[in-house]
């Protein structure tokens, strides 16, 4: 490869930037070839209204996939739980890296955890998703909790709870690690409590798929157990045929005897925002070592999900 260097196409916040950044000296090391950032805004990123109403899939990844095939830059990094589940057929997923702690925290005043926020708390979030189960949970433990829409980026989030206009807002523990703010988590929900956005914490790194030499490079930086935990909670996803802004936790994970991961348990989780009605099961099987295997798990985990009436719980199916 020549020393020309490659160009990484990234949304321009902050979080966007950091994890970019740390993608950039990755593929540096593997290439030998210097990466430059190109900063591009999404519509995400300038669209003041909810992600529900603005459609939620692929806002902020749209404008990136645009550049990528115009040849503006060679390669884009996202957040995989931002991309739509349908691949396009001319853009390879080249890698999925080892996946940051896929976990929701709480930000919350005077230090609190969520079993100790005061009866009548505002807790801040975009997400259908965290409304339904954070609503499901205070239901069934006693406690009650109004669950605040809002929007924008990790300071402007965290600002609400400064401020004292909210008492805690959640947000994703591996955007706080990316841009070095995890000590401001005041809790680490439990997925027992939460189920993560499907591929949360993992990033997606896209490329022009006729660019073979690329896809090898920056196939080094895959990581294989991520791949297969992240395409099995997208293709539950795919198959409840919900976009991203719609109210659907999952999380696979490698259950492991100590030495090797012998199996991986599928959860998924479906609910109404109020938290009164929530569907939520799991299963467990063998580590798929395939990508239809993958794929076969998340879809027939959905099966059972919709045969337990998770349709009904999504209000509009995303089209």
């Amino acid at each position: 490869m020549s020393e020309q260097a490659l160009r990484l196409g990234t949304r321009r916040s902050k979080l966007a930037m950091a994890q970019s950044g740390q993608v950039a000296d990755a593929v540096s090391q593997v290439t030998g070839r210097p990466v430059e950032l190109v900063e591009i805004t999404t519509y995400g990123d300038t669209s003041r209204e909810s992600l529900a109403q603005i459609g939620g899939t692929g806002v902020f990844v749209t404008a990136l996939r645009d550049a990528l095939l115009r040849g503006e830059v060679d390669f884009a990094v996202h957040s995989l739980k931002d991309l739509p589940t349908a691949q396009p057929d001319d853009l390879a997923l080249a890698a999925v890296p080892v996946r940051e702690d896929p976990r929701d925290v709480l930000v919350a005043r005077d230090g609190l955890v969520f079993a100790q926020l005061p009866d009548g708390a505002r807790i801040g979030t975009g997400s259908p998703r965290r409304m339904a189960q954070l609503n499901a949970y205070a239901r069934s433990h006693g406690m009650t909790i109004e669950t605040v829409a809002i929007r924008g980026n990790v300071d402007t989030r965290i600002g609400y709870v400064r401020s004292g206009e909210l008492d805690a807002v959640v947000l994703a523990a591996a955007g706080l690690n990316r841009i070095g703010r995890i000590d401001e988590v005041t809790d680490f929900l439990s997925v027992d409590t939460v189920l993560p956005a499907p591929g949360q914490g993992a990033l997606a790194i896209e490329c022009a798929a006729d660019n073979a030499d690329l896809i090898a490079a920056l196939g080094e930086l895959d990581d294989p157990f991520t791949r297969v935990a992240v395409t099995a909670e997208r293709s539950l996803l795919a198959a409840l045929e919900a976009g991203c802004s719609a109210p659907v936790g999952a999380l696979a994970d490698l259950l492991d005897d100590g030495q090797i991961a012998k199996e991986m348990r599928l959860r998924g989780v479906v609910g109404t925002t109020d938290g009164s009605a929530l569907v939520q099961l799991s299963t467990t099987g063998p580590v798929p070592e395939t990508h239809d295997q993958a794929m076969a798990l998340g879809r027939e985990l959905a099966a059972e999900m919709l045969a337990k009436g998770a349709a009904g719980l999504m209000g509009e199916r995303a089209l």
